[in-house]
């Protein structure tokens, strides 16, 4: 009989242990769990602080007993694997009092990943600060939160798991800052659309400190003091600056670690010794658009690696392809979410990148309750190849990215984009989605039909001698503000006061959110002036400069 041992349940070791059995009926398969929970819902955790999520049994997705009952599988909860001695295949196992021995003729790591906790001055006699990756988390700060009469409340990392716990600290009734070392919220977003993240943070009362962080702690922490100097009262701090592999078992036994110390497998997930595979947050996969080693510690690929090695040990042909970090969070109301490389890490990956962004909505315009969306589409005008698509807005984001994510993956180029098919009807969508539209405005440019600069270039064109010229109506411009120094043809007066406009000058042309001034440039080039669409037009530029209507 094949005994295959599991380290680590969750997402990926729960994924491998349950397709085993169902390839392998007569296999022995045992998961040991260091913790008190094997399949638990992770990603869930923050929703509970606010009571979203009010059933605390709920975040338990199986138990042992109910894994037993239905796959056959020997689960042990609050089983620490201490060491792993592959010349013997055997590990070395604590429970309670008690250290045992286990044997195995294939292994599977599962470890995850681990809140990085960074060497901060006082932190080790703060006694209110607190880090979330599993449930004992959960209820160390929930107990925490219902013993003590809490006010200010601070969360040290504004990534995903940083604005989760925002969201709902704030949903609590308690004022929240959110302190993050990167000059914008949200990091893996591109500026301008991390912008309307932070936006939606300050409409909802939450006090946002970027390019600081915090350097030491005070008065068991109820002090922090920031790199500037300055400091913060808080009752409760939660850190959320990122995760790291969890590789300590791993690397005591010689098996190879890379890319920030996550453990090197293959494309069948074995690693450098014979017989032990790993999957999950704890090792290093090829971001499939530039084949680069990284971490990408998501549950979706996660679920799909476990499933995979399992395949594997039981004899079928799966290969790791890698992940491109298609990842979406809620931020009150706004929904941020991206897929595939963003502008600058595609400009960091060496690749020449073409950037258009288009505003559409979620449904029919016509039909009540649409909201707006904000696309943002990196890709090679060349070839048509996408690298990255990043998505902003109150609902249907989702939806848009998941299809340029399965654009990516399924090597579709824009030109196909305009070609989907999309179910249509006035509640659900339009005619003629955001996608395509992502797909046509960017033909365009490939096919030298519109040129575009991007808000960060307006200032240097400008002081390069040309001239910016806004083509929105007179009344838009005192309800929803205005640039310096603009030029103001509305739209459709444009063709009748062409002779207003000088054919030696170079001008850049802007709307509210790009198509009207899409439609200018076409009128302009084809007069023969010389004329570039501005990317996101002025409803992109004003949320990313911060300004405000003048009155």
């Amino acid at each position: 009989m094949t005994k295959i041992v599991i380290v680590g349940g969750v997402a990926g070791g729960m994924s491998a242990a349950t397709r085993l059995r169902r390839l392998m009926e007569d296999a022995e398969i045992i998961v040991l769990e260091k913790g008190p929970d094997v399949s638990f819902a992770n990603c869930g955790l923050p929703y509970y602080v606010s009571g979203e999520i009010s059933n605390h049994g709920s975040l338990i997705v199986q138990t042992p007993q109910a894994l037993q009952a239905r796959f056959g599988l020997d689960v042990r909860p609050n089983h620490e694997v201490i060491a792993i001695h592959p010349e013997k295949k055997e590990l070395t196992i604590v429970h309670g009092t008690e250290t045992v021995t286990e044997t195995y003729d294939y292994l599977i790591l599962s470890p995850g990943a681990k809140p990085f906790i960074p060497p901060i001055e006082g932190l080790a006699e703060a006694e209110n600060v607190f880090t979330l990756r599993n449930v004992p988390d959960l209820d160390r700060i929930m107990a925490y939160v219902e013993a003590h009469q809490l006010q200010r409340v601070t969360v040290i990392g504004a990534g995903f798991i940083g604005l989760e716990m925002t969201e709902n600290l704030q949903k609590r009734g308690l004022a929240v800052t959110v302190v993050e070392k990167a000059p914008q919220v949200l990091p893996p977003l591109d500026e301008e659309m991390a912008a309307y993240v932070k936006q939606e943070l300050e409409k909802n009362d939450v006090t946002v400190i970027t390019s600081q962080s915090a350097t030491a702690f005070r008065q068991a922490g109820q002090e922090i003091i920031l790199e500037d100097g300055s400091s913060l009262s808080s009752d409760l701090t939660i850190l959320a600056v990122g995760v790291q592999p969890e590789t300590t078992l791993a690397q005591t036994a010689g098996i190879e670690l890379g890319f920030r110390g996550g453990i090197l497998v293959d494309e069948n997930y074995q690693t450098s010794v014979a017989n032990i595979y790993a999957v999950g947050d704890a090792i290093v996969v090829k971001q499939q658009i530039t084949g680069e080693d990284t971490l990408i510690s998501l549950a979706s690929p996660a679920n799909r690696q476990g499933r995979q090695v399992a395949d594997v040990i039981a004899g079928l042909s799966r290969k790791n392809k890698g992940s491109i970090g298609t990842a979406i969070v809620r931020i009150f109301d706004l929904t941020a979410a991206s897929t595939g490389l963003g502008e600058r890490a595609a400009k960091q990956a060496g690749y020449d990148v073409q950037v258009v962004h288009v505003s559409g909505k979620d449904h029919a315009g016509y039909y009540p309750g649409a909201t707006d969306i904000l696309l943002k589409l990196v890709f090679d005008k060349a070839t048509g190849k996408i690298y990255g698509a990043q998505g902003i807005g109150a609902k249907g984001v989702d939806k848009r990215i998941d299809i340029l994510a399965t654009a990516i993956k399924g090597d579709l180029t824009i030109f196909d984009l305009p070609e989907l098919e999309f179910t249509y009807a006035p509640p659900f969508g339009s005619a003629k989605d955001p996608v395509n539209m992502l797909g046509y405005a960017a033909m365009n440019l490939a096919e030298g039909l519109s040129e575009n600069i991007q808000w960060y270039q307006l200032a240097d064109e400008l002081a390069a001698g040309k001239k910016l010229l806004d083509v929105r109506a007179t009344n838009e411009l005192k309800q929803n503000g205005q640039f310096s120094d603009a030029i103001n043809i509305p739209l459709d007066e444009l063709r009748c006061r062409l002779s207003e406009l000088d054919p030696t000058q170079e001008y850049i042309i802007s709307c509210h959110s790009g198509l009207r001034s899409y439609l200018g440039e076409r009128i302009l080039k084809q007069a023969g002036f010389k004329v570039k669409n501005l990317d996101g037009a002025f409803a992109l530029y004003k949320t990313v400069k911060g300004l405000k209507p003048t009155n």
